[in-house]
């Protein structure tokens, strides 16, 4: 017992000082601020963060591979299904034709069941004293006298051995008919398959055919666009030097008087060819340029005036902003005066109603002792 009763007290003795201990394991992470803070490996997790950059980088360019791959395999399922509807909508109506042209409800079994005229087709409650249809109440045939039993045993095995057999028949024919069509099936994905690869080659061959075919028309276009380049300079070249020699040898620069004489009259000139002014055509042009010096000083006496009156305008404008200035000046000092006055009393208020609550309402302040009984453990 007392054995018992030790190792009881000192498996509980260290029980409490596992959890003590990691309680302070976890005060001392809680507590630590740089711990807290920081807590992993910054490299570390910067060298993560690229590599799962350059992972999300190849996951991409992968799903866009797959994703081309995707739209041109969605393109020829596009195509296969569209075959494959159009050979069931095919086999439904030749299926519905069938139907309508080779089973007719009238040609079935149990028409004679289902068909809504047979009562006017059918016999009337009594024929004959014999009537077989006749029951125990009709006093003509009863219980037990059954003439005709073994022949008509007879006839319901036949029948049965017949129903048998064409049951038999129709469902080998049904086996047969779906494993046909389960063949037909798989020929034509096949051929769908290798007519999607056809049409693939097909595309690849005209994408590089049309390639090809662009790059000789660009390189036949810029040899033509070169060629007419090198023409036009030609021309351009040709030109030049035609000018050049016709202006050396031209009355212009020849400064030939008589080029300058109109054959319209002796006073008109020829403006490309005239080379001055003679000493009184120089004079009436002294004339007129001293008329318009004596109308721009006019002119500008006027300007001045103008100018004058209009400056007197502003400078008695501005005496009168300056006086409105004046007067929304005073007007806002006294209206700060009052807002200091309304001031004070505010101030005066609350520091009353701060003493009330420090005197009246907060008496008992917190002691550093309070502050102290908080973050003693990590619970």
């Amino acid at each position: 017992m007392y054995k018992v009763d030790i190792q009881a007290d000192l498996k509980e003795a260290a029980a409490i000082e596992a959890r003590r201990n990691r309680e302070k394991e976890r005060q001392s992470r809680i507590f630590n601020a740089r711990y807290r803070t920081l807590g992993v490996d910054v490299e570390g997790l910067k060298s993560q963060v690229e590599a799962r950059k350059l992972r999300e980088e190849a996951e991409k360019l992968r799903d866009e591979a797959f994703d081309a791959d995707r739209i041109q395999y969605d393109k020829i399922a596009q195509m296969l299904e569209e075959e494959e509807r159009q050979r069931k909508k095919r086999l439904d109506q030749e299926l519905v034709e069938f139907r309508q042209q080779k089973q007719q409800p009238s040609t079935r079994r149990e028409w004679d069941l289902q068909d809504p005229a047979a009562v006017l087709k059918g016999l009337p409650a009594r024929v004959s004293d014999d009537d077989p249809r006749c029951g125990p109440a009709s006093l003509q045939r009863f219980d037990g006298e059954d003439m005709n039993g073994v022949a008509r045993q007879k006839r319901l095995k036949e029948q049965t051995r017949r129903d048998l057999g064409e049951q038999r028949a129709e469902r080998e024919k049904a086996l047969a008919d779906r494993k046909y069509a389960d063949t037909l099936e798989g020929k034509k994905r096949i051929e769908l398959d290798l007519r999607a690869l056809e049409l693939a080659g097909l595309e690849d061959e005209c994408r590089r055919a049309k390639a090809m075919a662009i790059a000789d028309f660009n390189r036949a276009q810029a040899a033509e666009v070169a060629e007419k380049q090198r023409l036009a300079q030609q021309r351009e070249q040709d030109d030049n030097n035609a000018e050049i020699h016709n202006h050396l040898t031209s009355d212009i620069l020849l400064e030939n008087p008589d080029m300058a004489k109109s054959q319209v009259g002796p006073h008109r000139m020829v403006p490309y060819s005239w080379k001055g002014m003679t000493p009184e055509q120089l004079a009436a042009v002294w004339r007129t340029q001293k008329e318009q010096c004596r109308e721009n000083q006019k002119l500008r006496q006027e300007q001045q005036q103008w100018e004058a009156e209009w400056d007197r305008q502003r400078h008695l404008a501005a005496r009168a902003g300056m006086a409105m200035e004046e007067q929304e000046q005073d007007f806002r000092l006294e209206l700060r005066k009052s807002l200091d006055a309304y001031n004070r009393q505010l101030a005066e208020a609350q520091k009353a109603n701060l003493q009330y609550l420090e005197k009246e309402v907060y008496s008992n302040t917190p002691t550093a002792h309070y502050h102290l009984q908080f973050n003693t453990t990590s619970r």
